[in-house]
């Protein structure tokens, strides 16, 4: 805190001495080591809530950062989302019309007759067979 040397600190013991007596000198440095004591602690103390004050503005900057950075996001997601809505609902957009130019052609067509549709009979399949059917067989 103060630069005083060992000689300097004598001198001043020495003038305390003369001016006070050896009967009033100690009463005068135990008051005077319990000011200093008081003093350090005085100034650890604030200099103790300033450093938490000094974290407290951090956190809370970056606190700031990290809700900006979320918005952000967030406002980044939305769009994303709003483009790919978009996107879906044009290609509906287009498959439909697609579609409505196909029956837009051919008006009034019906699809064409099969056999099994021709002869009023409904139209089969051929049955598959399973592995294990061949194997039996």
């Amino acid at each position: 805190m103060f630069d005083i040397g060992f000689g300097e600190l004598f001198l001043i013991a020495l003038v305390a001495l003369v001016v006070l007596g050896p009967e009033r000198l100690p009463k005068a440095a135990r008051t005077l080591g319990t000011l200093l004591r008081r003093l350090r602690s005085g100034w650890d103390s604030v200099r103790a809530e300033v450093e938490r004050e000094i974290e407290a503005e951090e956190l809370k900057e970056k606190l700031k950062e990290a809700q900006d950075f979320m918005r952000q996001t967030s406002q980044e997601i939305d769009e994303v989302a709003r483009e790919g809505s978009d996107a879906v609902r044009s290609a509906g957009e287009q498959i439909r019309q697609a579609g409505e130019g196909v029956t837009d052609k051919a008006p009034g067509a019906t699809p064409a007759a099969t056999p099994d549709t021709a002869s009023g009979k409904p139209a089969t399949t051929p049955a598959r067979h399973s592995a294990e059917d061949k194997h039996d067989a």
